[in-house]
């Protein structure tokens, strides 16, 4: 994610057979960031079903968001990595940090925005999500996830506040003589670390947990409440029926959900947190953590621009129809049936293609159980 404090520009340098394995890594890390957000920035661009879900909409900006990492911050970072050497000069090192620090934070910010969204849809109003999101309220949540990694990016950084009391350490490590190469090094102070690790990675974690939990809490709660419609609608001449297709539908979906936002949380933790986590703990033990260790916590980080597009994307049977109408060049076998473009309400979110299936369920099973209750009330 964001580059806040790149001591990937160790003396150690890397072997020959280190260097080919690294490059072939790195190429496969950003063409699969490149290719997947691109994807889905022209699926939803082409499918008028998926821009009726306002989900979506910080969907596509999440993959513009990793799409710049990919183009603008990737290349630049793997070239240096790869020659051991900074050759465009101190000022554009400043701005690619700058864009690193930006695009990375606006990525993750994006991703607190969507489990907010779906927090707020299926879990406060769901019945009236549409009005309550309005176009301008997501207006402001996309412009906050772009304005506010401004504040900790190219205004401290072209400053050079996060260099304030380790100016003559950042000198020492931009240079080495022994191999006579240059170094893009940002090293930060504790203020800005801290600062900068909390706005960028803490608070955005502290709610995308909370938001995922009270999801999955409301999944289960969904779950129980079809349980009890589902007695209540049950026959009672004692004959055994064979299993229910909307019980074995909602423990599948069920299951299902609780899976997918595990993958989600536990992806968005593995990539970010031992960079963050370090981002912290190295101003207060001198600037020891191996320049290494930072490389490969720093591009554990980018990997996840690269995941997004798989976790919020092609989890999603929407999304995955129209990739597959894009690729394969507008196949009508793939085209979803007109039917199914009104089954699906505009005004609800969905997680991954699941979660919401839940409430379709629920919502139907209300209709035809209320029935059969009126029916053995009146008998």
């Amino acid at each position: 994610m964001e580059e806040l404090d790149v001591n990937v520009s160790s003396s150690e340098g890397f072997g020959i057979a280190e260097k080919i394995v690294l490059l072939t890594f790195i190429s496969a890390v950003i063409l699969m960031a490149i290719l997947g957000n691109l994807l889905v920035m022209v699926a939803v661009c082409r499918d008028r079903q998926l821009r009726k879900i306002k989900t979506n909409y910080f969907i596509v900006s999440l993959a513009f968001a990793d799409l710049l990492v990919s183009v603008l911050v990737m290349p630049f970072g793997a070239i240096e990595l790869v020659q051991d050497n900074w050759i465009y000069g101190e000022m554009f090192c400043l701005v690619r940090t700058s864009l690193d620090v930006l695009l990375t934070t606006a990525s993750i910010l994006h991703l607190c925005c969507i489990s907010l969204d779906r927090y707020y849809a299926i879990c406060c109003q769901p019945l009236v999500y549409r009005n309550k999101m309005t176009p301008l309220r997501i207006a402001v949540m996309l412009g906050g996830c772009w304005v506010i990694p401004t504040f900790i990016s190219f205004l401290p950084i072209m400053q050079g506040w996060n260099s304030i009391g380790i100016i003559d350490l950042i000198q020492q490590r931009q240079f080495n003589k022994a191999s006579n190469s240059t170094y893009c090094i940002f090293m930060v102070n504790k203020p800005y670390a801290i600062t900068c690790s909390v706005v960028a990675f803490y608070i955005p974690f502290f709610l995308m947990v909370l938001a995922y939990y009270r999801i999955y809490v409301t999944a289960r709660e969904h779950a129980r409440q079809i349980r009890v419609l589902q007695r209540a609608g049950a026959p009672t001449d004692g004959r055994q029926h064979h299993p229910d297709q909307h019980s074995t539908h909602r423990m599948k979906t069920e299951t299902k959900a609780a899976k997918t936002l595990c993958i989600i949380m536990g992806c968005f933790c593995l990539c970010w947190a031992p960079f963050f986590i370090t981002n912290i703990v190295d101003p207060f033990i001198n600037y020891t953590v191996p320049g290494k260790l930072w490389t490969a916590f720093l591009w554990l980080g980018y990997i996840n621009s690269g995941l997004n597009p798989f976790l919020y994307a092609f989890l999603n049977k929407s999304f995955r129809r129209a990739f597959l109408i894009i690729l394969c060049c507008g196949d009508e076998r793939y085209r979803r049936p007109s039917i199914l473009g009104q089954t699906v309400p505009c005004s609800t979110t969905t997680i991954n293609g699941s979660t919401h299936v839940l409430r379709r369920i629920y919502l139907s099973i209300i209709r035809t159980t209320s029935t059969h209750a009126v029916a053995k009330l009146r008998f």
